[in-house]
């Protein structure tokens, strides 16, 4: 009896267990083929819905035999529904392709809610194109680098040649991926552009901190960029001209069953050329003398189902002349595969990659010798994602690099440091995403294995993040984890102004021993640089149109490496007595970050407004002092406002202000003419040299005036009706509108102040076709 019981039991669970499928697939663009992310897939009259990924690629697992309406929304496509039948075991694909239209406002805010109540993601801003097209831009043209000086915790130091900080981590430390791959250099010498194209990004996700496993070998923030395809249904492209660049895109199929397609793009800089004519007064009539030009691309293949190949290729350069005293130049380049494998009978999602990339700087500089350093890099990666019921999922992967690295510079002294390596890393890690039955709490612990061929070390890096939806308006967030990286920055934290910017892998030039802040001391076992992050915040929904989001976070960065400053010695057997702080090339330094984001959000069919107030305090320890960095801004502020108007909704009013609170500085202590003595009976009464040298002050005690900023950009868009395929966009727009007199930098012999940019004019055409 009691066996028959247990039988029963048993047939009754398995067969409510395997009387269940799966339905997945792919949401494409259905005007030019082209993965569509973020889009809401769901099945009507059921709590079972899911979200596409960055490529369009969605998965609804363990849902009951039976017939369902699935339905798609977005707010750039019309509602698409079909209706599917689901029998026991079976997995169901589909490939659906959306026509561009408007979906249902109320429709689409409820799937955005449902969507972020169980993403536990925390400090992190998910971008799209349209995204970045709602910040004003300088020269009329769009780019990725205006819209991530915008986001809360980034400090930019300037707009000729400035650096971007991410709450608290120098640029070393921010991982930049496109579509996996790692971009060394992301940034030109002008702080408005980026090697990215703006017409070829279809997300971005910006981590400022608690990221989890999947992303290793940084301990500050991660940008990660996916490019679309080309347009695989007809040919197309676009040119554009402004002040400052001019650009090309091209694309189209290469196959007449629409499965192969390629896109071109390249841009390059007109500023010299046209700045002397057009800004005669910036830069006392030298104009700006920056220069650059990017190339990319992309052939894309796609097979059955949803599965696809890529391969790709880019080339970015950059080049600026100095007052004709200092010339710096860089170039990158590489190439790659990215694919994707859904195989038919399992309910894994794979993708992987193989790529290589090379990277040289090089800087020259007027009486000074040559700076130079270069990576070469290639890396091959698997990731792989498994979708549980309830919106829970398993990630995992691994991946292999090598590096080879070279780096040649000289010290405030004059003294050579030198330092070539060659370095293997690989990396494993496992993501589950917990969401409870009644998705109050989602719960995500992570950890990455990663390993370092140059230390002998494999470092166990575990994170968490998780979300309690507390109410139906209020939820609360947390996330943190343990980070290391290899590489350390050819440029001193130190510099204001410093374009050099190469990589090395951890340095074993360093003091043996490391005093901390306590007076305690420890021996230094390698140059990782190592962190720790602890975040925490709530999200509110005050209206369907309107979002508030508070969140605090403390990063405790527990070994940094930094250039030796002070280095006066060769590291010889002969000055084995001298301190180690005035021999080794590098120094061992920690560091805390904290504070805080205040971001508002309002959107409806006609505008845009975004608030994000930033508070934060950065500190280093050296050894002897605590002191700020150059990159220490206590307060921030962006505001960014868009305004859709006209009978045909062709005109678009966009306007940003920036207010930054001063930046730390050395202030000058003392000036002397510094002795000239060469033997004892030389009188230093007489011996004077003939340049003046400067006393600094040790700790940044200074701080820079405020900096602020307006930017407006008008637009208009003019269509065809006969010519739908066909699109001309003008874009009027002022930088610097009160031509605030922001310091760039100052020339203590003369104390002559450079600014950053003054009120800048521009008006940009592009032409689509």
């Amino acid at each position: 009896m009691s066996k028959s019981v247990l039988l029963f039991l048993f047939l009754c669970f398995t067969g409510g267990l395997f009387a269940q499928g799966t339905i997945r697939g792919i949401v494409k663009n259905g005007d030019d083929g082209n993965s569509v992310p973020f889009v809401k897939v769901g099945l009507m009259g059921t709590d079972k819905f899911s979200s596409t990924d960055a490529d369009g690629l969605f998965s609804i697992p363990k849902v009951p035999n039976g017939t369902y309406t699935l339905r798609v929304t977005s707010s750039q496509f019309e509602v698409y529904e079909q209706e599917v039948v689901m029998t026991t075991g079976a997995i169901i694909d589909l490939i659906i392709e959306l026509k561009t239209g408007k979906t249902l406002g109320a429709v689409d805010v409820t799937f955005t809610d449902s969507d972020r109540k169980i993403d536990p993601g925390i400090s992190v801003v998910k971008i799209t194109q349209k995204d970045i097209l709602r910040v004003p831009v300088t020269g009329g043209v769009s780019d990725i680098a205006g819209y991530f000086q915008t986001v809360p915790g980034v400090v930019s130091t300037g707009d000729q040649g400035g650096q971007v900080y991410v709450r608290g981590g120098t640029p070393i430390q921010n991982k930049i991926l496109l579509d996996g791959m790692t971009i060394y250099n992301p940034f030109h010498s002008i702080g408005f552009f980026s090697v990215f194209e703006t017409d070829l990004i279809r997300s971005a996700d910006i981590y400022t901190g608690g990221y989890n496993a999947r992303y290793g070998g940084r301990i500050s923030s991660v940008m990660d960029i996916t490019y679309r395809d080309g347009n695989s249904k007809r040919f197309g492209g676009k040119v554009g001209i402004s002040p400052f660049t001019s650009s090309l895109l091209l694309e189209g199929p290469l196959s007449r069953a629409n499965n192969i397609s390629f896109v071109l793009a390249g841009k390059a800089s007109l500023l010299e050329q046209t700045s002397r004519t057009l800004y005669p007064y910036i830069n006392d009539g030298e104009g700006l003398p920056f220069n650059f030009y990017d190339l990319y691309g992309k052939v894309s293949i796609k097979g059955d189902g949803n599965n696809k190949l890529s391969l790709f290729g880019f080339s970015f350069n950059d080049q600026v002349t100095y007052q004709a005293i200092s010339n710096l130049q860089w170039n990158s380049f590489g190439g790659g595969a990215n694919f994707i494998f859904v195989p038919q009978n399992s309910e894994l999602f794979m993708k992987g990659r193989l790529n290589f990339s090379k990277y040289d700087i090089a800087l020259q500089e007027e009486n000074l010798a040559d700076r130079t350093s270069g990576i070469l890099g290639f890396e091959m990666a698997f990731d792989f994602t498994y979708y549980l019921p309830g919106k829970s999922r398993l990630d995992y992967g691994f991946g292999f690099n090598i590096f080879r690295t070279e780096f040649q510079t000289f010290n405030e002294v004059n003294k050579e440091i030198n330092e070539d390596s060659n370095t293997n890393e690989a990396g494993a890690y496992v993501s589950y995403r917990y969401v409870s039955k009644n998705r109050l709490i989602i719960l995500e612990p992570s950890i990455r294995f990663q390993g370092y061929s140059s230390v002998g070390q494999v470092t166990a890096e575990p994170r968490f993040s998780g979300k309690v939806n507390m109410t139906e308006k209020m939820r609360f967030k947390v996330a943190g984890g343990y980070y290391t990286q290899n590489f350390t920055s050819t440029t001193s934290d130190k510099d204001v102004v410093n374009l050099f910017y190469g990589f090395i892998t951890a340095p074993t030039n360093l003091p043996e021993n490391f005093v901390q802040s306590n007076g305690e001391v420890r021996a230094v076992n390698n140059g990782l640089q190592k962190a720790w992050h602890a975040i925490g915040g709530l999200e509110f929904d005050l209206g369907k149109r309107s979002t508030l989001e508070i969140e605090a976070y403390y990063k405790w960065f527990t070994q940094l490496t930094d250039i030796n400053r002070n280095k006066i010695f060769d590291d010889t057997p002969e000055n084995s007595d001298i301190d180690d702080v005035f021999k080794k090339d590098f120094v061992i330094e920690s560091g805390t970050a904290f504070g805080g984001d205040i971001v508002y959000t309002y959107k409806s069919q006609k505008f845009y407004f975004w608030a994000v107030y930033s508070l934060g305090k950065v500190t280093r320890w050296n050894g002897f002092d605590f002191y700020p960095p150059v990159f220490d801004r206590r307060h921030n502020v962006n505001l960014i406002s868009t305004y859709t108007f006209g009978k045909n909704e062709d005109w678009e009013l966009t306007g940003r202000w920036n207010l930054g609170s001063g930046l730390p500085f050395r202030q000058t202590v003392g000036v002397y003419e510094e002795p000239v003595i060469t033997g004892i009976t030389d009188d230093y009464t007489t011996g004077n040299a003939s340049e003046l040298t400067f006393l600094y002050d040790s700790n940044n005690n200074g701080r820079l005036p405020t900096y602020h900023r307006f930017d407006v950009n008008l637009k208009k868009t003019i269509t065809s009706e006969k010519f739908k395929n066909v699109e001309w966009e003008i874009i009027g727009g002022v930088t610097n509108i009160y031509s605030r007199q922001n310091i760039f930098y100052v020339n203590r012999v003369t104390n002559e102040k450079v600014y950053q940019l003054p009120i800048m004019p521009s008006l940009a055409v592009s032409f689509r076709f």
